[in-house]
């Protein structure tokens, strides 16, 4: 099993990756801040001395939202690591005040603390917007999204701590990660001549590099059920990287 297309625009617009504003009729790009808040909506903090704040007010319309378009490209977490692609993700986005502006600072908050969300409604302010469209590029393929499949989709929970998670497996249990996958692969990573090692982790499971430079291949590995967070994935490995131990304890 792995992740849904709808799954993987939910992880890659949650606001852990830098994002891009495109706004018709505007020269633009602008980089953008921004979090999703749980129910999928788009949430962008803007200053408002800025050139984005000035893109955003309706030029002579009637209504107060601005059509905008968020562009969001994955940022593989280790070398040799494959992109979960690009995704973009568009509706109509309105400024918040009140009330409602300091619940979306709290959601906000919740993705990322920034103490400029402390100055929401003097020097910054927050826009929202429902996704009405969404699409995810993978090598290419352009995949759309229905728009209820995006909004019942949850973010990939290890998302934002997999290059971390990465670094600490190599770092503190390379051997007995490398002795696992061996195990897990058979003869494949037996012919692969370099250790394999895991290059990605989501809920679902492992993405695995084989091979030297120019002989690279790579293999997934599925979990026997999807994780919940961190801590659920460090019990489920718990098993694997105490085995070495286990076996090394007098009898």
């Amino acid at each position: 099993m792995r992740p849904s297309s709808a799954e993987t625009v939910r992880t890659l617009v949650a606001g852990r990756l830098p994002g891009l504003v495109h706004l018709a009729h505007r020269p633009g790009p602008y980089q953008v801040r921004h979090v999703t808040d749980p129910d999928g909506r788009v949430l962008m903090l803007v200053p408002v001395v800025s050139d984005l704040a000035a893109a955003l007010r309706p030029a002579g319309a009637a209504r107060d939202a601005a059509a905008v378009v968020l562009d969001v490209l994955d940022l593989p977490p280790a070398a040799g690591a494959p992109s979960l692609g690009r995704a973009w993700v568009s509706g109509w986005a309105a400024p918040l005040d009140g009330a409602t502006a300091r619940e979306a600072a709290v959601d906000f908050a919740t993705v990322e603390p920034t103490g400029d969300l402390l100055d929401v409604g003097t020097r910054f302010r927050l826009y929202r917007f429902e996704v009405a469209e969404a699409r995810l590029d993978v090598a290419g393929e352009v995949r759309r999204v229905p728009r209820d499949e995006y909004a019942a989709a949850d973010p990939d929970p290890l998302h934002p701590v997999e290059a971390a998670l990465l670094a600490d497996l190599a770092e503190h249990h390379g051997d007995q990660i490398a002795a696992y996958l061996r195990r897990q692969l058979g003869r494949l990573g037996d012919r692969a001549g370099a250790p394999p090692r895991i290059v990605r982790v989501d809920r679902y499971g492992l993405v695995v590099s084989l091979g030297g430079p120019g002989a690279r291949q790579r293999a997934r590995l599925s979990f026997p059920r999807p994780v919940a967070d961190h801590a659920d994935l460090a019990r489920l490995l718990h098993p694997v990287l105490c085995r070495h131990r286990a076996s090394a304890r007098p009898a």
